[in-house]
């Protein structure tokens, strides 16, 4: 069967592209070794992938120059594009203004841009640039700051682009990505239903006749798992078990329960940990540290009941990982870790080093998880239901213990491109040019032009960045922000757990749950009058990977900012403005 193979240079969206690939047709896989599946006769083209590294950099990830002898189109993206660029003879930069999120490019013609007009709308994510092209290059596209947007070899079918044709927001992205396996010759021979039947099939050898265990966190992955499981093994062959951590949303875990009961599950078993979990925490502040203690202490929590089975040979561990965790935890070996998943904690590494753990999702993404879900008869208010993280409401509690920081500087930095905004002295997790960053968000003023306030956004983390995050103001009390020291305590659990549900509840009524991708509610130590401030973050995805903060009715923002300033504690609401990159959907 022709394929087209990808060669992971440690980008974000390495596993995306070949997910992309597949669903055109073409049978795409990660490559392992790259001189020995590129010289293999059925591979037709190579696809390098973008990555975190500059490549004048020492230790950075390469390629042999000989992939350049087999006579065989490549296509570099990002990372990919100029390390081409640099292997070739031309020269890498340093950029003058990094560009994450949407860009205009002017293509000229070529056989990558068949069949679209001149004028693109692309995404991207960089901070270098291609000063010098190589020899027998051209450039066909460019945008406003980045003059080599795309670059070819028409002789040798070697192209370079500096934007990600495989995420959603490059409107016209699949098609480029369809243009290069058609100059590949690479027949469209992959069928996706084949892909769900193999992953039964892997359940059953990886199985083999072991029973299963399953931490059923609530989620759509981990019920989706414990569904198929259930019908590829048998109930008498899976166990699951669901650990209310007093981390979840209002009720959540009863009603986790009750689906699944519901559905004529009845081996699943239900641990009340809450006062375990909030003990653990008491005086955590770093996100890191605790996303560590609650997936070290999930596992604490079941080795009560589990211990016999995990370390019995009868039994496998089972998880509902699926890509985006693992490229987000560095689960490549040139990904850029960007934060660290329950599902990739010391304790749970050991066991997947003993070969105990079985992940059969792990390389789908969430709306692949959902087909899946459909597929196998689930129903749509269970695989519909919004992500949820696994440390659940732990990493939307945002912590503090430090006086408030001098950001003047940054602040003069910033007024420079909007008067009227400031820094906030909180931080926020992101991730600009496949790095993690870790920075202070900007506050604008309410608008009601959302596209103002996205070219706002842009242009704040584009020129600024120390500023990976822009939130707008909804509603507040008229006076100036103080920075609480505070940490995770049950009085600020419940009141974040009260403010999620009503937002649930209001855009659940407006006709909007099921029109945006997730919705988180954060809680942040801002005070006006001795409350906090709640951050919306609203946003449109397909696999996470990428992310456009959702343009709701602003009369419906009106709604919600007036009813959580109803809520006693609550002093301001923001709503977050940011695209990922550069902010990650999650603050934390």
């Amino acid at each position: 069967m022709d394929r087209l193979i990808v060669v992971d240079l440690g980008g974000q969206y390495a596993h995306l592209i070949a997910n992309r690939l597949r669903r055109l047709g073409f049978l795409a896989d990660i490559s392992q070794d790259i001189l020995v599946d590129a010289g293999s006769a059925d591979v037709k083209g190579i696809i390098l992938s973008g990555g975190p590294s500059s490549v004048y950099e020492d230790g950075v990830p390469d390629i042999p120059e000989k992939i350049f002898e087999l006579g065989k189109p490549i296509l570099g993206l990002c990372y990919g594009h100029q390390l081409i660029a640099h292997k070739l003879g031309g020269k890498v930069n340093p950029g003058e203004t990094k560009e994450y999120g949407l860009a205009n490019i002017a293509t000229k013609p070529s056989a990558l841009f068949s069949g679209l007009d001149s004028d693109q709308v692309v995404w991207m994510s960089h901070g270098d640039t291609i000063g010098v092209l190589p020899l027998n290059f051209r450039i066909i596209a460019s945008s406003e700051d980045c003059v080599t947007a795309a670059m070819e070899n028409t002789d040798k079918k070697i192209y370079g682009l500096q934007f990600h044709p495989e995420v959603n927001h490059t409107e016209n992205g699949m098609k480029i990505l369809e243009n290069f396996g058609n100059i590949c010759n690479c027949k469209k021979e992959w069928d996706s239903e084949n892909y769900f039947n193999q992953i039964s099939e892997q359940i059953r050898i990886h199985a083999k006749d072991r029973k299963i265990f399953l931490l059923v966190s609530g989620g759509v992955d981990s019920v989706v798992l414990f569904t198929l499981l259930n019908k590829v093994l048998g109930k008498h062959r899976v166990f699951g078990m669901h650990v209310d951590n007093g981390l979840m949303r209002l009720d959540e875990s009863r009603n986790v329960i009750t689906e699944l009961t519901n559905n004529g599950f009845d081996n699943l078993e239900l641990i009340d940990a809450r006062s375990l979990f909030h003990a653990a925490l008491k005086g955590v502040v770093d996100p890191e540290e605790k996303r560590e203690i609650i997936g070290s202490l999930f596992i604490d929590v079941i080795s009560v009941k589990s211990d016999a089975i995990l370390s019995s040979d009868e039994w496998l561990v089972a998880q509902g990982t699926i890509y985006p965790d693992t490229i987000e935890t560095q689960g490549t070996e040139n990904a850029a870790l960007i934060k660290t998943h329950h599902n990739r904690v010391p304790k749970m590494q050991e066991l997947i080093d003993q070969g105990k753990v079985i992940e059969p999702l792990s390389h789908l993404y969430k709306d692949e998880v959902r087909l899946l879900g459909k597929k196998i008869g689930m129903h749509p208010d269970i695989i519909g239901r919004h992500p949820f993280p696994g440390p659940g409401l732990g990493v939307r509690i945002l912590c503090n213990d430090q006086s408030e920081p001098d950001l003047s500087s940054l602040n003069d930095s910033l007024r420079k491109i909007e008067a009227s905004a400031f820094v906030i002295p909180i931080k926020s997790v992101g991730v600009q040019g496949d790095n993690r960053t870790y920075r202070h968000p900007a506050l604008v003023p309410f608008s009601k032009d959302w596209d103002k306030l996205e070219k706002l956004s842009t242009k704040i983390t584009n020129n600024i960045q120390e500023i990976n995050r822009v939130v707008m103001i909804v509603k507040q009390m008229k006076c100036a922000f103080r920075l609480l020291k505070r940490t995770i305590t049950e009085d600020r659990i419940q009141l974040l757990q009260q403010a999620d549900s009503l937002v649930t509840q209001i855009i659940t009524r407006a006709g909007y749950y099921d029109k945006i991708w997730q919705m988180p509610v954060v809680l942040a130590p801002l005070s006006i009058q001795g409350g906090e401030t709640i951050i919306l973050r609203p946003v449109d995805s397909q696999e996470a990977m990428t992310a456009n903060f959702s343009k709701l009715p602003l009369a419906l923002v009106n709604k919600l900012g007036e009813e959580l300033l109803k809520i006693e504690g609550v002093d301001a609401v923001f709503y977050d403005i940011t695209n990922k990159p550069p902010g990650t959907i999650e603050w934390e």
